[in-house]
């Protein structure tokens, strides 16, 4: 195969929606264009009643605000989008709690929860996309599965531009061998290195040589420099896929499988994720700030025992 060149210029955001109109996106046309219909339904039904500068005194806020929302952004949402989210947050209960089966009433012998703002209201059941995550890491969604496949990356820069194709047309059947949508994850975590400066600080002492102790006690010092100066980061890439149906948790499954011994192929480690890593998986997307819990997460319904002391 001969050297081919596979540069390509790809967008920084693949998501950007489509400009229709003097580039304007469908949603901003949509917003405009009502606004435009409605200004001009009370212009032409209002024109014989009020005079012109009260007429035009009252439209331009009209068209101000149609404008402001259209155009406007906030937070990397339209304005639109970013405002409907405040009025759900708005109206969405500041207490919930994990309650399958609803929250139980207060017993009447009970006293009355109160903050510093007065009186709490009760708590309401939280509701979240996950029901539950089986052993085999099948998550219920609700007439949905979904199984997860962790990937780790390759690096093409150090490939040949014929390694490069092969590996990109590998890649390009793994995308038209998809039979329903998938989703591909990309995040970044902080890596917790005091914690393995710790365990090697800690093995150091039972080492009988003192010099390869010292030296261990160096690499120790050595990662815990390294991360109070860089705070080293690591990726992770998660591929989940869904499936729908009577069958739809072995065909998640066998999808996810799929994936994963089609991305081997590509030199990169694959391993479809049982249900303690799933729930790690999830714990950490929902909190991305605190460092992995070190060991395997318990499931949602499993209980959590602890050995006997001697």
């Amino acid at each position: 195969m001969s050297d081919v060149d596979l540069r390509a210029r790809i967008p920084a955001d693949v998501e950007t929606p489509d400009r229709l109109l003097f580039n304007l996106t469908t949603r901003q046309v949509a917003i405009l264009a009502t606004a435009g219909a409605i200004a001009y339904l009370l212009f032409r039904t209002l024109l014989d009643v009020l005079p012109m500068p009260v007429l035009l005194a009252g439209l331009v806020p009209l068209l101000g605000t149609a404008t402001v929302l259209a155009l406007g952004r906030r937070d990397g949402l339209s304005l639109d989008a970013w405002l409907l989210a405040a009025v759900r947050g708005s109206r969405t209960p500041r207490r919930q709690v994990p309650a399958p089966g609803g929250v139980l009433k207060t017993p009447r012998w009970a006293p009355a929860l109160t903050s510093a703002e007065g009186e709490l209201t009760p708590p309401t059941p939280l509701r979240l996309p996950a029901r539950s995550i089986a052993t085999n890491g099948v998550v219920d969604l609700g007439g949905t599965s979904a199984a997860l496949v962790a990937v780790s990356t390759v690096n093409l820069g150090l490939r040949t531009p014929a390694e490069q194709a092969a590996l990109v047309g590998a890649y390009a059947r793994w995308l038209n061998s998809l039979t329903a949508p998938v989703q591909i994850v990309v995040s970044t975590q902080r890596v917790d290195l005091a914690g393995h400066a710790q365990r090697i600080a800690d093995a150091a002492d039972l080492l009988p040589n003192a010099a390869l102790a010292d030296a261990a006690a160096d690499y120790a010092e050595f990662l815990l420099d390294l991360e109070d100066e860089r705070q080293p980061l690591w990726r992770t890439v998660t591929i989940v896929h869904t499936a729908t149906g009577a069958r739809r948790d072995q065909d998640a499954l066998r999808a996810a499988e799929h994936t994963a011994g089609a991305l081997q192929s590509l030199g990169a480690s694959t391993r479809v994720l049982d249900g303690p890593a799933v729930a790690a998986v999830l714990a950490a997307a929902v909190d991305p700030y605190t460092l992995p819990v070190p060991g395997e997460r318990a499931l949602p319904d499993e209980p959590i025992t602890a050995e006997e002391p001697s």
